[in-house]
Formats: C-alpha cells, structure tokens, sequence
C-alpha cells in the first residue's frame, strides 16, 4: 500500500508551525536591566583599543550555559544590556594590556548598575599633551611602569580623523622603539609630520599608545582633537 502525502497540506504545517514560533519570539520580552562600568586602574579607566577587548558574563543555573561577550570600548567603558539574575564576570586571560587575572566577580543585577573591575595595567601613560606646528604634530608623555618585569616594545603616535583612532584606525602612525627608551623617568616625544591631505584638514585626532613586550593589545592615552585651523 503506497502513502500519499499531500504536500499543500504539509506546507501550511510548516508555515503555521513558522508563524507560531516568530510570535513566541517576538513576545518574549527584552531584557530591561543595564550594566555599565569601567574597566579601572587607580580609580582610572583603562584606554584599549577599540572592539579589541572583552569581558564576558556568564548566567549560572540554566541548562544552556552560554557566554555574553561584553566589549570594552576605548575610553575603558563598557555596557550590556541584561535580564535580572545573577552573573559572573570574568576577565579574559591574555585580553587586555593589563595582567592576566581570571578571579570571576560576581554580579547581581536587580535593575540597572555600574561596576569598575580593576586591572594592573603593565604600563601607564601620564600627562600627555599635545601641541603643533606647520604641517606636524607632537606628544609629549611619560611612561609609568606598574609591573616592574614589563619591558617597552614601542611607543606610537596615532593620528586619526575621527574620534576612533587606534592602530587599525589611523591616517598615520609614527613609532619609537623601546631600545631607544632608556630612562623612563624622561618624558616621551613623538612627533608626526602630516601628509598634504591631512594637513589640509581643519582639524585631526592624536592618540598615543604603549606596546609591552610579548602582550598583544596595548594600553592608550585618551584621542585629543588637533585644530590644524
């Protein structure tokens, strides 16, 4: 005996099947709570790179336990939009400019809250300013050593045309090695010389950045905005 199956039929099972699961999704309700914080050194946020650096937030207690990657934007802060519950926070090993540290802090949301997680940054950056002249512009800063083992690759000037500048956002870099760097009790200038394009702006964005020896992401000042007119 040969089965029929009448496919009209099986098309609108599926198609009911597919409207009833999109309602169950479009009313599920949104998560209300937000965390927001800053990633913190000496009362300080951290300068990164951006869309380079993450926490992530794990929910306890549920049969799919999945990770909420969190990134860090690159003034140091961060936000993540939640359900109310409990949390654990971590810091990932190797992502950061800072000493590795896995320690999970432990979140309890109930509504909105901010939080700082703290770090050890290898280095910092002090002071930096920024002045210019025809066609240049220069930063002078000094670097702070936190972890005494920590050795400087490099230091570079980014400039940049929008308020995101960093290496992978940039219209220049202008680097110094770190071998050249032998007393870190001297303030650091750098200075770029501007291509015609860029000095013809009305105005460009510098960032200085650290690069520690054998860590990836590197620690940054905060973008000045450079009027060139």
């Amino acid at each position: 005996m040969k089965t029929k199956f009448h496919i009209p039929i099986i098309l609108s099972a599926l198609s009911l099947l597919s409207v009833l699961t999109s309602c169950e999704k479009d009313n599920r309700a949104e998560p209300k709570s937000t965390l927001k914080g800053r990633v913190v050194y000496d009362g300080q946020a951290v300068g990164v790179r951006s869309n380079g650096v993450q926490l992530e937030l794990w929910q306890p207690g549920y049969q799919l336990f999945t990770k909420i990657p969190v990134l860090v934007n690159q003034d140091g802060t961060f936000s993540a939009s939640l359900f109310d519950g409990n949390y654990k926070l971590v810091r990932l090993r190797g992502n950061g400019p800072w000493v590795s540290n896995i320690d999970t802090i432990e979140v309890s949301l109930r509504g909105s809250q901010e939080l700082d997680v703290p770090v050890e940054p290898y280095f910092t950056i002090k002071n930096d300013s920024y002045t210019k002249e025809a066609g240049k512009v220069s930063a002078t800063f000094s670097v702070n050593q936190v972890v005494s083992s920590a050795k400087v690759e490099r230091v570079n000037l980014y400039i940049g045309t929008t308020l995101i500048t960093d290496p992978n956002n940039n219209a220049s870099i202008t680097e110094k090695p770190g071998s050249e760097l032998t007393d870190l009790s001297k303030p650091v200038t750098l200075t770029a010389t501007l291509s015609a394009a860029l000095a013809g702006r009305e105005y460009v964005y510098a960032r200085v950045g650290i690069k520690t020896a054998g860590v990836a992401e590197m620690i940054f000042g905060a973008p000045q905005k450079i009027q060139l007119k």
